[in-house]
């Protein structure tokens, strides 16, 4: 006999996870340095809007520090885009990756971090060590250059 309370049991929706890939991990390109992160970066940037809206981005990196993915996070506005730390590990752990770079731009050229990059940057890193996902850089990116965290010692 079916009561009221198993009946709600089968009104729960599946949740399925996948990754498919078409490169091949010799093929993916490798980070040896903030500068291999900003070129891959920049170039799956839009140029357009790069210096008219915020986006924020992770690169997925795997044991070998190659790129077997870029995640769009979130959009904004001129002065800001609101992050949750949240959707960041959701895409670095359903693509298993074992290491992430952040990245966002600043519209304005601006190449130095503000104090909510800086909590951000900690609260993930805390986070990342915990789930065994590092932070390994946080890249502010800009039409004439780039900003890392770790070469800057903000990591």
């Amino acid at each position: 006999m079916m009561t009221k309370h198993t009946l709600h049991l089968h009104l729960v929706s599946e949740v399925q996870l996948s990754y498919k890939t078409k490169v091949k991990a010799s093929d993916r390109p490798k980070i040896s340095c903030p500068e291999d992160a900003y070129k891959i970066l920049s170039s799956h940037w839009d140029l357009n809007t790069i210096e008219f809206v915020e986006e924020f981005k992770i690169l997925l990196l795997n044991r070998a520090n190659r790129v077997f993915g870029i995640v769009p996070i979130s959009k904004g506005g001129v002065s800001a885009t609101v992050v949750d730390p949240k959707l960041i590990f959701v895409a670095a752990i359903k693509a298993n990756a074992s290491g992430i770079i952040m990245a966002h731009n600043h519209p304005s050229g601006n190449l130095q971090a503000s104090d909510s990059d800086k909590r951000l940057t900690y609260n993930c890193q805390q986070a990342g060590k915990y789930l065994e996902v590092p932070v390994l850089d946080h890249i502010i990116i800009t039409k004439e250059g780039f900003l890392s965290f770790s070469e800057a010692g903000l990591l």
